[in-house]
């Protein structure tokens, strides 16, 4: 009886690549969590600046009314500001309204959260709108 020689399954691979998934990893996880980190800190400033230009803006809207003051326009602000989340949304927050004969303007300022240990990101976020008033 003739002797059969049995072949491996999988065939043996040429040359050594034991390890290289491995090493794979170990380069390639660092640059997939910064890319993780860095887009999540970009949506996190963007949703506080957002948040900011629009109570701004709201602010700016309600100061420049006829018979408005600086004070509603800074009201109308931190009220923009509380529905949107309060300080989730837009942590450290401040609001200055400023009401002259021709416009009004309102700054919000406040941080974004960040993911960054030790770096907070600071926003201010200024509109101004002309005053109503009667021409003739």
């Amino acid at each position: 009886m003739g002797t059969t020689r049995r072949r491996a399954w999988p065939p043996p691979r040429a040359g050594r690549e034991e390890g290289s998934l491995s090493l794979e990893l170990v380069v390639l996880l660092p640059v997939l969590f910064t890319l993780l980190f860095l887009g999540t800190q970009i949506a996190l400033f963007y949703q506080a600046r957002s948040v900011a230009i629009a109570a701004a803006a709201d602010g700016a809207r309600t100061a420049g009314g006829e018979n408005a003051t600086a004070a509603d326009g800074e009201a109308a602000a931190w009220s923009f500001i509380a529905a949107a989340g309060g300080d989730d949304a837009l942590p450290q927050a401040a609001v200055r309204a400023v009401r002259t004969t021709t416009e009004a303007r309102v700054t919000v300022t406040g941080v974004s959260y960040s993911v960054i240990p030790g770096w907070t990101p600071r926003i201010s976020q200024d509109v101004t709108v002309p005053v109503e008033r009667i021409t003739q």
